[in-house]
């Protein structure tokens, strides 16, 4: 008994010298933003924990991190740290093809160096935070996975965008990244459906924090999903695909997955992780102007980018090829190509897409065209008129034969793809994405990645990419139920999906039908709202590529509108987004050289604002224009007639009235 006794006490001993002496061996390191307003406390213990404060009060309660190999050692468990350095960075960032022409990246750091050939960095900035793992890791290696959690203090009301698709989680991971936004408190979100990103938080009347990701390269992205215990969200990735099936979903162009690897990512030598990233706005203004994506994003890696040209594109698919008064058969055939052509050329519209059905449909194989079309042809003809093709691909053909796709087409004339049909971000499709930038930036190929998930930094590092879809956006119109609410979500998306990178979002309808108007239709499609607040979208929405989505005679019968969509820049050297609240509505100016616009977007509920002209003025670096302005405003009959508008010149004073008609918005334009 006494030698049980003695025992028993070595062993309560021994355990309590244990716990004393990882105790003793925590460390605790703080990073401050530049203001000193926002800080990152890091507790590194037998696990690894961060928390955020700001202004003295928690915006994220302590959340573990840890990323897991498959050899079992876990970067974050029992971890020791062999030194930390910090340093500070101001800079001045100049973009390619972005909503501003230089950004400011001002941020403290702290990097940590653990025993073991990992690391973790953290910065913290005026407006959010970010951290990400790196590795010094020679050889080949396996994720099996990385934990990433968001713990929140109370149960807060978040805006999230589910999954589109319910079910397995297989069939969610291969979903498009295309959905409305869901407003619950965290602990009554679907635990069983992911949300992808980005998403936000709203931790009080005005304060939001906005999680997403950035420098998303050669590793799946990242979903989140509400736990079951505690206000928290948790990271999902997908495993990486193994076999796949080929000739299945939508005609025959996408493949299933068979099967897929015990692991999320595979690793081969040194590298850095994503960066996740927190957003933290003191109100829905600060968070549209965010661009904390591309200042985290790896800088251009294509060197030269003189020869991408950003634009407006005459669309075909949305429309159904559907002209009027012509003396052929419309459809994929040159006649009606070269329709598109003339009326691109006439209005100053830089490309012309040819999507779906100019290559033999069913197959992969990009090399067989439709005996309807003589791409040589259009090509030339579009050649000797000032106007570009790009022609639309699905993913998994232009995968197969991609060098020689690129290579092939760029020497007829193309000027870019289309891809299409990714859905999915596990590392094979993340890879995709980059490669396909790294081969069309070789041929001086243009790049819309429609079918994707959002851009997590790309278009920084792949200037070549214009535009990435990720977004519910216009296309849907054609066959959603009259229940859809897609005028509520354009006064979202602007402070949520937004921060991300532009949007394929394919505006420019011209058949604008009211809430009770509304109805799915693929061969005549319509928009919800009023004209002006497709024309507000041109200037409220970023994409570089910018589609028209109507067809050309619906535009040649509307000349007023046409235009003035055509002679909006697609690019800007200011942007701010002066006035406004998410799900409500938005104002944002935008300055290209001497020219600047206002545009505004509405919800359903008939608004009266009044602009600050002088203030918006400084706000984006120019000088009060007492001047005369262009006005596109909803007409005095826009709440019956969605196409009713008025074009106007007012002149301007310190404040100018404006009212906003239920689903409207409208546009000043000053040089």
């Amino acid at each position: 008994m006494k030698k049980l006794l003695t025992f028993v006490f070595l062993a309560l001993f021994m355990a309590m010298q244990a716990a004393t002496s990882v105790f003793a061996s925590a460390k605790n390191y703080t990073v401050a933003s530049p203001d000193g307003n926002t800080e990152i406390s890091i507790n590194i213990g037998q696990i690894i924990t961060y928390s955020v404060s700001q202004e003295g009060e928690y915006v994220l309660a302590p959340s573990p991190i840890s990323m897991t190999l498959n050899d079992g050692n876990i970067w974050g468990v029992g971890a020791r740290v062999r030194h930390a350095s910090r340093h500070s960075v101001d800079e001045n960032i100049s973009t390619h093809f972005y909503k501003q022409s230089q950004v400011r990246n001002n941020y403290n750091d702290i990097k940590i160096i653990f025993m073991g050939d990992w690391a973790l960095e953290f910065r913290a900035y005026d407006d959010g935070i970010a951290y990400r793992f790196s590795s010094n890791k020679k050889g080949s290696y396996e994720i099996t996975n990385e934990q990433s959690s968001f713990n929140f203090t109370k149960d807060f009301y978040s805006n999230v965008p589910y999954v589109r698709t319910e079910g397995s989680i297989e069939t969610q991971i291969t979903d498009s990244f295309e959905n409305t936004y869901t407003y619950k408190k965290i602990s009554e979100l679907d635990k069983s459906r992911l949300m992808f990103l980005p998403l936000n938080v709203e931790l009080s009347a005005n304060k939001k924090i906005t999680i997403s990701e950035s420098d998303l390269r050669d590793y799946p992205g990242m979903y989140l999903r509400s736990a079951f215990e505690g206000h928290s969200l948790k990271g999902f990735f997908a495993p990486l695909r193994n076999k796949v099936q080929e000739h299945s979903g939508y005609n025959n162009l996408q493949v299933i997955i068979k099967s897929r690897y015990p692991f999320i990512a595979r690793v081969n030598g040194p590298r850095t992780f994503p960066w996740r990233m927190a957003i933290i706005s003191r109100n829905d203004l600060e968070l549209a102007n965010s661009t904390m994506t591309y200042r985290l994003a790896a800088p251009n890696v294509i060197g030269d980018v003189s020869w991408v040209k950003p634009g407006k594109v005459a669309w075909d698919w949305w429309n159904d090829w559907n002209l009027e008064g012509v003396d052929f058969k419309t459809g994929v055939n040159n006649q009606t190509y070269k329709y598109y052509i003339d009326f691109a050329a006439k209005n100053g519209i830089e490309y012309v897409i040819l999507d779906e059905g100019w290559a033999v449909n069913k197959v992969y194989d990009l090399m067989k065209i439709v005996p309807e079309i003589n791409l040589k042809e259009l090509v030339d003809y579009g050649k000797e008129r000032g106007v570009g093709i790009i022609l639309w691909a699905g993913y998994y053909a232009f995968d197969r034969d991609m060098e020689n796709v690129c290579k092939f087409y760029s020497e007829m004339g193309v000027k870019g793809f289309k891809v299409d049909f990714m859905n999915g971000d596990d590392q094979a499709l993340v890879d995709f994405n980059e490669r396909t930038a790294k081969t069309c930036a070789k041929y001086h190929l243009l790049v819309d990645l429609h079918g994707s998930f959002k851009p997590a930094g790309i278009q920084r590092t792949y200037p070549n990419i214009l535009n990435v879809e990720g977004v519910s956006g216009l296309e849907q119109m054609k066959w959603q139920p009259i229940t859809y609410d897609q005028v509520s979500y354009d006064v979202q998306l602007p402070y949520i999906r937004m921060i991300a990178g532009s949007m394929d979002y394919t505006q420019g309808a011209m058949n604008n039908a009211l809430k009770s108007q509304f109805y799915p239709c693929g061969s005549k499609p319509m928009s919800q709202g009023t004209r002006c607040h497709q024309f507000a979208e041109y200037i409220v929405f970023f994409s570089p590529l910018c589609m028209l989505c109507d067809s050309p005679t619906n535009y040649e019968k509307n000349p007023v509108s046409t235009s003035f969509i055509a002679s909006i820049p697609t690019i800007w050297d200011e942007t701010k987004t002066v006035q406004g609240e998410m799900g409500k509505y938005i104002v944002t100016a935008r300055r290209s050289g001497n020219k600047w616009y206002i545009g505004g977007l509405n919800n359903w509920d008939a608004r009266d604002i009044i602009l600050d002209i002088e203030d918006i003025a400084k706000q984006i670096g120019v000088k009060f224009p007492v001047s005369i302005a262009t006005a596109y405003i909803d007409g005095i009959n826009a709440d019956k007639n969605g196409t009713d508008f008025q074009k106007m010149s007012i002149k301007i004073t310190k404040e100018v009235n404006i009212h906003m008609a239920a689903g409207g918005g409208f546009v000043l334009q000053f040089e």
